[in-house]
């Protein structure tokens, strides 16, 4: 990835939390996307000079299973979120690297159930521009992870043979930011 010669960003940028979105997919049965979002997301994107920083969570209770009323609560249960002793995902970035063709690649650690692994995510990003609300830019950033990884042990095999959700989990992490220290 080539780095641009100069840094689109200054000062703090944080996500609208409409309609930026965290949403995940998950391969169920072998024979389809179980696909999924937290609505709840809350991001900071921080420029001082050259350097970025990424941090951002999201509400593990705004997870858009709703019915059946059995199934979120397995998934909000121990045996996978365990949202009631983790309320929430975390990330904080280590190292923030944009292409001057508007691609992103973003380190950092993801922390899901009390569980803190390394990850990179890849994707691009819309450089800051003035719009009738203030200053807006855009990031969208994709990664996948084992799920085991984050202690979500939980498998099931099928009758006909294979599991019942895959181990491997996609990401898609779409921000509208706001720069929140600029003029209006």
């Amino acid at each position: 990835m080539t780095s641009i010669a100069v840094q689109p960003f200054t000062g703090t940028y944080r996500a609208l939390p409409v309609p930026s979105s965290f949403a995940f997919a998950v391969r169920h049965s072998g024979v389809f996307w179980y696909r999924g979002s937290l609505s709840d997301v809350a991001a900071t994107l921080r420029a001082d000079g050259d350097a970025l920083a990424l941090e951002g969570s999201a509400r593990v209770d705004s997870i858009s299973v709703v019915e059946p009323a059995a199934m979120r609560a397995s998934v909000l249960g121990p045996e996978f979120f365990d949202a009631e002793r983790h309320p929430e995902i975390t990330f904080r970035s280590t190292a923030v690297r944009l292409a001057d063709d508007g691609r992103a690649e973003v380190d950092g650690e993801l922390t899901i159930r009390g569980v803190t692994r390394p990850v990179t995510a890849s994707g691009h990003y819309a450089p800051p521009r003035p719009t009738s609300f203030g200053e807006v830019a855009g990031l969208e950033l994709q990664t996948s992870f084992d799920r085991r990884e984050f202690g979500f042990d939980w498998q099931m095999q099928l009758p006909g043979g294979g599991d019942a959700v895959s181990w491997d989990v996609d990401v898609d992490i779409d921000l509208l930011l706001k720069r929140e220290d600029a003029d209006d």
